[in-house]
């Protein structure tokens, strides 16, 4: 709700490129919205005000800079924000942050890590996505304290514009930034919404002739990292035109970023020889020049070429330095042609193609924007056309936003694609500020809601279902339909869930942009359309609940007035009792169906429970050590076993924890049965819970220390669910694994005789996947197995060991815990030094560490794995392992289990960049 005693409204549009702030006066229905002037540092040392601020960040070297140069960067930052971090990267490499956005809408990294800037060397200050974009609005927050004293930014009327694309978890870190940055009553807006309110609100005195003609309007909005695109139906029975949005595209990170990039490819290209590439550093700092001369280029006074430079490093920093020319026609050719070209309806963005990574991004695979452009018209078909009598798909009118247009060819170019579908140009409504509009609309649209004027509605911009139980297709029940408006409370009737008090409860949800339009209830087949979201987590606690360990409850779910999903659990017998049910932000590397449990699922806890339970003390050992094979008769193959079933295994196993030490067979068939029951430790409702009970048994070690098979089978465990355990927990665990590892340690008393007895293969075999280790530590545990391997009698499994840890492509951290490439290079020098006919081992060692990413900075050099390539064919290597080094390949089951070491559970598949 607006503050009524808030003295502004305020509009952020927190961009990719740039952040802008508009405010108004409240309680004036006609106040003029200004722009917000934006003092910051435009070179060390000097402040101005401008009306962008540019969403950057440049983190200055030890010394770089004196008190005085930073004298107007926020206070507790340890760096330069907007037009002077912009100046400074234009000199030196490797210290600037840019497109946190786009890093915020990353869907594999951990957002909370201080990772950017990406790939920079070890000694540069680093910041986690959410931290650098809380810095732009802080920034704006402290600027406006200062010019307005009396009326505390905090205190406004706030609105923070994100892309209409952004999903659930991308909507609540901005919401999470903004918190940050102290901030913590807001409202989110859609940016096209906003780009059409700015329109309204100055076209307000002629809205029904302006509009006249016009049924669906498209808003195209290409930022600086995203495309993005809605759908606005008109209607003209009433006095005034009603608008509705009836559509919106799906997450598309592809912009004028792009364009920037594909220039910064062609100066690479011309820059280099041999076809070297750039380091990370070097083009981001090209990236940058690229930006200002595209911008130049395509403008209407454009010259015809200007130079594109590159600075030398070190010692060479005059000497080394090289430029060369980009021209006009070529500039256009690239943005028009690769861009916008002039393709045809039924041209769709090619799904077969690689994505593209760079400095850490996945941009989209397609650079083509209109075939995305195409395939959004296509997928909202059946909605325009219910809403159009079936009349054509097509736009009539367009509004183009963003900083691409104000390129008048690109602005043409977008006309013409429109008239060659329609077979008619479409209106194209004026916008005189594309960079300015969003903040302006984002005004105008808080000035409408405190006058209960608001024009356009449509509701929720997408249809939300949760995952439910099934035998055979994947099924979903719609909980809350596209359109739904704000505040409107819809209970899912016929669902009833019984639940389990004391414990965390996890629901899985996807969500959908086009198709068909969904009644709360409908249940649908959940096809590849369809985008996952992070897993939705409750803990029930037993207060006021009769004590009863299960309480029965219904879905609440209403679009909120922040405009995210507001999801309650209701219980039945007492309608008031609810509990808030949260998006968890860790990122969600797959998306689960649970199916129904064979019927020897009784059975099978029967056996665990005769095992294990508190009445089973005389069982007969053979009973123990048959407990496995035993389960396989009531369930089938272990190795068949589905996730769902495999977690309520861990569950019954968990329960029996307190038992799994009667004998040293009872020790060794649970550590084996609880750590295939979680593997890997994440991608299940629930398995971050589950990690954390299991933690807890990691202090107490085992019991039957003499038991070499039980050592291995603990070290097992650990592996298995690696991926569930926290940079602290595996940090822990190769703390007591170093000793063993460490070839100077490892020969010092009888420390080799207990790496005998205590499995060193398993010990190997864990130390290899724990992927959050710090670099220093992985690199010294790189170091230590290479200098193992030099000796004959080192298992060749060790190799595998290598590999992983020094993998381009992690398998289940983020990627800012990849090792360097200068030290992945280093190893694979000393590898390809092995023979790999005689150690094929060595030479998939090779293949992880060399595997194309597609990003620079954890690539190794295309020298160096062209010589890997080279060995593996004279090594007569499989075909697969060539495939990953020449291109950037997708996993197949086969290639995942030789990865990870065993087969992952069935139908759980890993979604990684």
């Amino acid at each position: 709700m607006n503050n009524k005693s808030a003295q502004y409204h305020i509009g952020i549009d927190l961009g990719t490129t740039h952040t802008v702030v508009a405010y108004a006066k409240t309680r004036q229905k006609n106040a003029t919205i200004q722009i917000f002037e934006i003092q910051q540092l435009v070179a060390p040392g000097e402040v101005s005000t401008q009306n962008l601020l540019p969403s950057v960040r440049y983190h200055p070297a030890e010394g770089e800079l004196s008190a005085a140069d930073m004298a107007y960067s926020p206070s507790g930052e340890k760096a330069i924000i907007g037009t002077a971090a912009r100046v400074l990267s234009a000199k030196t490499r490797g210290r600037f942050v840019s497109s946190a956005k786009s890093w915020l809408s990353h869907p594999s990294i951990d957002h909370t890590a201080a990772i950017l800037p990406w790939g920079s060397s070890e000694d540069v200050f680093k910041i986690s996505p959410l931290d650098a974009s809380a810095s732009y609005l802080k920034h704006v927050r402290q600027v406006w304290n200062h010019q307005f004293p009396d009326q505390l930014f905090e205190q406004q009327n706030i609105v923070i514009t994100v892309p209409a694309s952004f999903d659930e978890a991308a909507r609540s870190l901005t919401l999470e930034a903004a918190k940050i940055a102290g901030l913590h009553h807001i409202r989110l807006l859609e940016e096209p919404q906003a780009v059409c309110y700015d329109w309204l609100r100055r076209h307000n005195d002629n809205l029904k002739n302006t509009l006249d003609n016009i049924k669906l309007l498209l808003v195209c909005d290409v930022g600086g990292g995203t495309t993005d695109l809605t759908l606005i139906k008109i209607d003209h029975g009433l006095d005034e035109p009603q608008l509705s949005r009836i559509g919106v595209g799906d997450h598309l990170m592809l912009g004028g970023d792009n364009i920037d990039l594909a220039l910064a490819h062609l100066v690479e290209s011309r820059l280099t020889t041999e076809n070297k590439k750039l380091s990370a550093a070097d083009l981001s700092h090209l990236l940058e020049q690229c930006r200002i001369v595209k911008e130049r280029l395509l403008a209407d006074d454009a010259p015809e070429q200007l130079n594109v430079t590159l600075l030398g490093g070190g010692s060479k920093l005059i000497g080394g330095t090289r430029s060369v020319n980009l021209h006009r026609d070529e500039v256009q050719k690239i943005a028009l042609d690769g861009f916008f070209p002039l393709s045809k309806l039924t041209d769709l963005p090619d799904k077969k193609r690689s994505g593209v990574v760079e400095f850490g991004l996945p941009y989209a695979a397609e650079p083509a924007i209109s075939k995305h452009i195409a395939a959004f018209l296509n997928t909202h078909r059946q909605a325009t056309q219910s809403a159009l009598a079936n009349e054509t798909i097509v736009p009539d009118a367009l509004l183009l936003n963003g900083g691409v247009f104000r390129s008048q060819p690109i602005t043409q170019r977008t006309i013409d694609l429109i008239s060659s579908w329609r077979g008619a140009p479409p209106v194209l409504l004026d916008n005189q500020h594309p960079e300015l509009s969003v903040a302006y609309g984002a005004v105008s649209y808080s000035i409408a809601r405190e006058h209960k004027k608001i024009k356009i509605g449509g509701g929720a911009s997408r249809s939300y279902f949760l995952l439910i139980a099934s035998e055979q297709e994947q099924q979903g029940v719609c909980i809350l339909p596209r359109g739904s408006e704000e505040g409107n409370e819809i209970i899912l009737t016929d669902r009833q869930f019984s639940l389990r008090l004391g414990q965390p409860v996890s629901f899985h949800l996807v969500s959908l942009t086009g198709g068909q339009q969904y009644k709360a209830g409908d249940i649908v087949t959940i096809n590849e359309d369809f985008h996952p979201l992070p897993p939705l987590a409750v803990a029930f606690n037993q207060q006021n609940s009769d004590n009863s360990s299960e309480v029965t409850v219904q879905l609440s779910v209403t679009l909120s007035e922040v405009g995210t999903l507001q999801i309650q659990c209701v219980a039945m017998q007492d309608t008031l009792q609810r509990w808030d049910v949260q998006f968890q932000i860790r990122k969600s590397k797959a998306t689960l169906l649970a199916k129904e449990l064979p019927a020897g699922f009784s059975k099978a806890v029967e056996l665990i429970e005769s095992i294990f339970g508190s009445k089973s003390k005389n069982i007969n050992p053979k009973s123990v050590k048959s407990l496995r094979a035993d389960l396989e008769k009531c369930l089938g193959l272990r190795s068949d076993w589905s996730s769902h079933l495999l977690r309520e295994l861990f569950s019954v196993l968990l329960e029996a924890r307190k038992n799994h030490r009667r004998s040293a067979n009872h020790e060794r068939v649970w550590l084996s049965l609880i750590g295939y029951c979680l593997r890997p430790g994440f991608g299940y409702q629930l398995d971050n819970w589950r990690v954390e009970q299991l933690w807890k048994s990691y202090s107490n070690q085992i019991q039957f220390v003499n038991e070499t098979q039980n050592w291995s089978e603990w070290w097992t465990l650990w592996r298995r669910i690696s991926g569930g355990l926290d940079t602290e927990a595996q940090e822990l665990i190769f703390n007591d694994l170093a000793k063993y590892l460490n070839p100077a340690s490892a020969r010092l008393g009888n420390t080799a005789k207990q790496s005998k007895q205590r499995g060193y293969d398993d010990m190997v075999r864990l130390a290899a996947v724990l992927e959050r280790l710090p670099i220093e530590q992985k690199t010294q545990l790189g170091g230590w197995l290479l200098t193992r391997l030099q000796k004959a009698s080192e298992p060749a499994q060790t190799w595998w060991a290598v590999g992983r840890i020094g993998a381009r492509v992690p398998f289940h951290a983020s990627m800012h815990f990849v090792v360097p490439n200068d030290t992945a290079s280093k190893w694979l020098k000393q590898i390809l030094e092995v023979d790999w006919k005689k150690i094929p081992q060595a030479g998939f060692a090779a293949t992880l560490i060399a595997r194309m990413s597609g990003d620079r900075t954890r690539d190794i050099d295309d020298e160096l794995r062209a010589k890997v390539i080279e060995q593996l064919k004279a090594s007569k290597a499989p075909v697969s392992w060539i495939e990953m080094l020449e291109s950037v390949k997708q996993l197949d089951a086969s290639e995942e289990k030789q990865i990870f070491g065993e087969s992952l559970p069935p139908g759980l598949t890993l979604i990684r960049n």
